[in-house]
This record gives structure tokens, C-alpha cells and sequence, in this order.
């Protein structure tokens, strides 16, 4: 079994990346204190959207309701001398013959899917070519077509389980009323948090109107405040992030070793630049990765959460990041010493003084070259596999 983990040390300054029900920074106790905390969910949003400036869409899903809606599309575009309401109509008997389950939508005159749910657009175009197949045989007899692929529920429901997209073998799909169409994840995100205590502080801001400003003295006394006052609410921390890939669950979800290579090597350049969008219109917080280690294991999946689990303080300078690497080094070093459980291969990406504390857990390389060198190894360990 082979396994490919990425830690990442990050810090982000002032920011409101992932908020809760309340508007407030997500946060989790840990080690007696609370962290600073971005959710799973968030990053992997974050991840699939990066996907899209690095991949083909051939090779994405979409996670939606409007599942007939992308197979309308692909049946408008090989036959556009059909309606609307005959593609809607084939669409919508494909979409459900496959097993999914649609309902009235509460704000347009359609019909969706009860939950979300990521369908690649390999898949969507599967469904569409079962109706164009349906409507030929038929003499394009659209209600004929449509009675032929409700009947066709197996090979509908096999063009769901076939063609599975980057996004989708990587993070899986769940179909709570038909287990046939969900697909196990390959791929494991656990929640960012911070190496450290972190506090939630708040911005208090004021508007003001720019008509009433240059009114000036005519402007009544009585009337002289701001247009608008509030707060948001935002934290700044050092965070360790952790995500794994079953390299075989992969392969199997893809059915291709080419594309289960270009997967792994996505993923890690998408995961390490991503960052979820929460609030950043305010707080402009793009920042990169201070350190970014990989390791292809043969054992298990190993977190080194456990370096943290005792908050990180500032170095003699102010900061975490350095302290933090040091205290990722070690850890690895002891998890290796303690349990003889090593990874096969690593590569280490330090930011300036920080590659010098990440010495000894992997490699040193840059970037550019990481997803390259990891697929490579990836490539090898298919190729024995097969």
C-alpha cells in the first residue's frame, strides 16, 4: 500500500477564511488551548476551485443540484435542432433512471437533485449519449426515447459509477438514497489549525456617507455620524495542515494510471496554493506556505499533528513558523525512532531560514519541481502495482 502525505506549515495574517453560524473565525480546542481553525470542507473547496487553473474540465466534476441541466447542455450541443423541453425532458429521465432522486426547485421552474452531488462531466456526457442513443432508435420520437431510457436503469446507473473525474476520485461522493453511486475518497483533509493559542479579535468600522460628507457645513448637527457602523470579527495564526492520499483507492476510482499520476501531482500543487475565500475582499490574506514537506510512506498514514499538541510559543524574535518547523522536525524524527516507521521517499520546500529547520525531513527541493518529483515516484510504484 502506498500513501502520499503533505504537512504544510502556513501563516496567515489577520483574515476570516472560514466562519461559523455566527460569523466568528471556526476554532477548536486542542492541547487545553484554543486554535485558530479552517475546516476540511473549506480546503477542499479551496482545492477543486485551484483545480480549474491547472486542470482541463474533462478532467473536473461539478458539485450541484442542476445534474439534468448539465446533461440538457450536452444533449443541446449534439443536437440542436431538439427544444429546450425535449433535451430537459431527455436530461431529466437519464438523471433519474441512474437513481437520482430530483424535486421541484424552490426558485425556478426546474427540476434538481435533493442534495448536492459532484458528477464528473465525463459522467454527464455518458447520461446524454443514453438519451441520443434512445432518441435515434426511436426515430426521434422524444416520448418513446424517454420511456426506452427509464428502462435503461443499469447502464444509466453504470455511466454514474464509470468516468469518475480528478475531484471526484479524490474527494468521493455520497448519495445517502443510493449507496450504488458513491464513491469512497482516495483522499483524506484533515482541519487546519493553528500551532498555537490564538484569540478572536474584532474590527470595529465605520462608514461614511460620501453625499453627506460633502454636504459640509450644511449638513445638520443632528445628523453628523457615520452612514454605517459594525464589527467583524478576524484572527491571525500559524497553521499546520495535513492531508493524505491512498494511492490505490485512486487508481481504482480513475481506472487510469496516467491520470492517477496527474491527479497526485493536481492535488499537491493545488492543495499547498490554495487558500479558502472567506472575507478576503477585507483582509487580503494571500499567502504562500513557509514550509511544505511530502512523504510517500509504505506503512500508514502518519499526521504530525502531534508536535503541536503543546502550543508552539514566539521565538526570541516574535513568530511560530520557526519554531514550529523545528518542533515538525523533531516530532517526524521521533515518530520514525519510536514506531520504525519511516516514509519511502520525502521532499522538504523551505521558505528563506525556515529550510534550515525542516534538515533531515526530506529533500530539499523548490516548488516548481515537487508535484513532478512525487509523480514520478507515483508513476514507479503503478507501474510494479500492474
Amino acid at each position: 500500500m502506498t500513501y502520499i502525505d503533505v504537512h504544510i506549515l502556513q501563516s496567515v495574517p489577520p483574515s476570516c477564511v472560514n466562519r461559523d453560524d455566527t460569523g466568528s473565525p471556526k476554532t477548536a480546542r486542542y492541547g487545553g488551548v484554543r486554535r485558530a481553525r479552517v475546516s476540511s470542507q473549506a480546503w477542499k473547496r479551496a482545492t477543486r476551485t485551484q483545480f480549474v487553473q491547472d486542470l482541463d474540465e474533462r478532467d473536473l466534476g461539478v458539485r450541484t443540484k442542476r445534474v439534468v441541466e448539465m446533461v440538457a447542455r450536452r444533449i443541446e450541443s449534439a443536437r440542436a435542432d431538439l427544444d429546450i423541453e425535449a433535451s430537459t425532458a431527455l436530461a431529466t429521465a437519464a438523471v433519474e433512471a441512474a437513481g437520482l432522486k430530483l424535486e421541484k426547485s424552490r426558485r425556478a421552474d426546474r427540476e434538481e437533485t435533493e442534495f448536492l452531488v459532484l458528477v464528473s462531466w465525463q459522467q454527464a456526457a455518458t447520461l446524454a449519449q443514453l438519451a441520443l442513443d434512445a432518441l435515434g432508435e426511436t426515430d426521434d420520437d422524444v416520448e418513446q426515447a424517454i420511456k426506452a431510457v427509464t428502462k435503461g436503469k443499469r447502464a444509466a446507473k453504470q455511466a454514474l459509477g464509470q468516468g469518475s473525474s480528478i475531484d471526484l476520485a479524490l474527494f468521493g461522493r455520497m448519495v445517502a438514497n443510493d449507496t450504488d453511486l458513491n464513491v469512497d475518497a482516495s483522499c483524506q483533509v484533515a482541519h487546519a489549525i493553528s500551532v498555537h493559542a490564538a484569540d478572536t479579535e474584532y474590527d470595529y468600522f465605520t462608514a461614511v456617507d460620501d453625499l453627506k460628507e460633502r454636504e459640509g457645513e450644511q449638513e445638520e448637527a443632528a445628523d453628523a455620524g457615520a452612514g454605517m457602523i459594525g464589527t467583524v470579527e478576524f484572527t491571525s495564526a500559524t497553521l499546520y495542515r495535513y492531508a493524505s492520499i491512498n494511492l490505490r483507492d485512486l487508481s481504482e476510482n480513475l481506472g487510469d494510471q496516467l491520470m492517477a499520476r496527474r491527479a497526485v501531482e493536481a492535488f499537491i500543487s493545488a492543495f499547498v496554493r490554495s487558500m479558502p475565500t472567506g472575507k478576503v475582499n477585507t483582509f487580503a490574506n494571500h499567502t504562500l506556505p513557509e514550509a511544505v514537506v511530502v512523504s510517500v510512506r509504505d506503512d500508514q498514514p502518519v499526521s504530525y499533528v502531534g508536535a503541536f499538541e503543546t502550543p508552539v510559543t514566539p521565538g526570541q524574535h516574535g513568530g511560530y513558523v520557526h519554531e514550529a518547523a523545528e518542533a515538525l522536525r523533531n516530532w517526524a524524527r521521533s515518530i520514525t525512532d519510536s514506531y520504525g516507521m519511516g516514509p519511502a521517499r520525502s521532499w522538504a520546500v523551505g521558505v528563506g531560514p525556515v529550510a534550515e529547520y525542516l534538515d533531515g525531513l526530506g529533500e530539499p527541493t523548490n516548488f516548481a519541481d515537487l508535484p513532478q518529483a512525487v509523480g514520478a515516484v507515483v508513476d514507479e510504484r503503478l507501474t510494479v502495482a500492474s
